[in-house]
C-alpha cells in the first residue's frame, strides 16, 4: 500500500508563495480555489499556465468586501484572464473568506493568508500541504456546496474547522480537551464565550498564552493560530471572534503530524512578544485587553 505523504506546514515568508506555486504546478486535471483576495502575479501567472495546459481551474470568490464593486471586479477581472472559471459565493448574509486550493486528487493547501502581495511578504501566516484524502475530498465537496448554494455536507473530515455551521463547536471542544496548554495567536479575539472559556482554563491552571498584538516579530499579524498541549494544531482563516465565528465562511485545519505541530511551537517560543497575561476581556471585534 501506498502511503499518504505527511503534512508540511510553511510558516516563513520566503517559503509560502513556493509552497503554493509547487502545488499548483503539479496539477494535471482540476484545480479547485477558493480565496478571499489575490494580486500576486506569481500566482495569477501559474493559473494561467495550468489553463494553458489543459487543467479546469474552478475559482470560487467572495460577492463582499472592502473597497467595494471596483475592487471586485479588478479580482474579477485578473482573475478571468488566466482562463479559470470564477463563481460568486451569494449567500446574503454569510461573508465568505475561506482561503484553500485542491490540485487533482491532492495535495489540498489550507491557508490563514490572502494570496496578495502583502500576505507574501508582510504577515505572520501559515499554510498547510496535505495528502489526506478525506481532506481533499471534503474541500472539493465543500466548494460544490457553497457554489451551488446548498447545504455544507454533513460527514466532512472532523479536521477540517468551518465556519459558520461547526466552528464554534469544534474550537470549544479543542480548547477543554487541552490538559497542559493553550497558545494563541488572534489580533482580532473578542468572543465573549470563548473569552470566558480561555480564562476557566488557565483559571483551572493550564497555561494559557495569547498573542494579541497587531504585530509580531516586524510582520502583521494576520494569521489564527492554535496551539493545543504542544501537540495539536489549527491553522487558518478563522479568528475567534464572534462575527468571524457565526457569519463568515471560515475554513481551518487541524494538524497532529509531528513535525508540522514542531514548527508551531517553534514560531510560538521565536516570537519577539510577550503573552498576555491576566483576565481576558471581550471588547468587540476590534481586539481584546488583558
Amino acid at each position: 500500500m501506498t502511503s499518504v505523504p505527511v503534512d508540511r506546514l510553511y510558516v516563513a515568508v520566503e517559503d509560502r508563495r513556493p509552497a503554493l506555486v509547487d502545488a499548483i504546478r503539479c496539477a494535471r486535471r482540476e484545480i479547485t480555489l477558493s480565496l478571499f483576495r489575490c494580486n500576486d502575479e506569481a500566482i495569477v501567472d501559474e493559473l494561467a499556465a495550468a489553463t494553458a495546459r489543459g487543467v479546469a481551474v474552478d475559482v470560487l470568490v467572495t460577492s463582499r468586501s472592502k473597497g467595494g464593486h471596483r475592487r471586485r471586479q479588478k479580482l474579477w477581472d485578473t482573475l478571468g484572464r488566466t482562463g479559470a472559471t470564477l463563481h460568486a459565493y451569494s449567500d446574503p448574509v454569510v461573508k465568505y473568506h475561506a482561503k484553500y486550493l485542491v490540485v487533482d486528487d491532492g495535495p489540498a493547501v489550507v491557508a490563514s493568508l490572502n494570496f496578495t502581495r502583502k500576505c507574501f511578504r508582510r504577515t505572520l501566516d501559515a499554510l498547510v500541504v496535505t495528502h489526506d484524502p478525506e481532506v481533499v475530498s471534503g474541500l472539493r465537496r465543500l466548494m460544490a456546496a457553497d457554489r451551488d448554494r446548498r447545504q455544507i455536507p454533513a460527514d466532512l473530515s472532523p479536521r477540517l474547522i468551518v465556519g459558520p455551521e461547526r466552528a464554534r463547536r469544534q474550537l470549544t471542544g479543542l480548547i477543554e480537551q487541552a490538559r497542559s496548554s493553550i497558545r494563541l495567536i488572534d489580533a482580532k479575539l473578542s468572543d465573549p464565550d470563548l473569552a470566558t472559556l480561555l480564562n476557566a482554563r488557565r483559571a483551572s491552571g493550564l497555561t494559557v498564552e495569547v498573542f494579541s498584538s497587531k504585530r509580531l516579530g516586524g510582520l502583521k499579524s494576520h494569521g489564527k493560530l492554535l496551539l493545543i498541549d504542544d501537540s495539536v494544531a489549527v491553522i487558518g482563516s478563522l479568528a475567534l471572534a464572534a462575527i468571524s465565528l457565526g457569519f463568515r465562511r471560515e475554513v481551518a485545519i487541524v494538524v497532529e503530524e509531528p513535525a508540522a505541530v514542531a514548527e508551531i511551537r517553534e514560531l510560538f517560543n521565536s516570537i519577539e512578544a510577550t503573552p498576555t497575561n491576566g483576565v481576558t476581556r471581550a471588547v468587540g471585534d476590534a481586539g481584546v485587553a488583558l
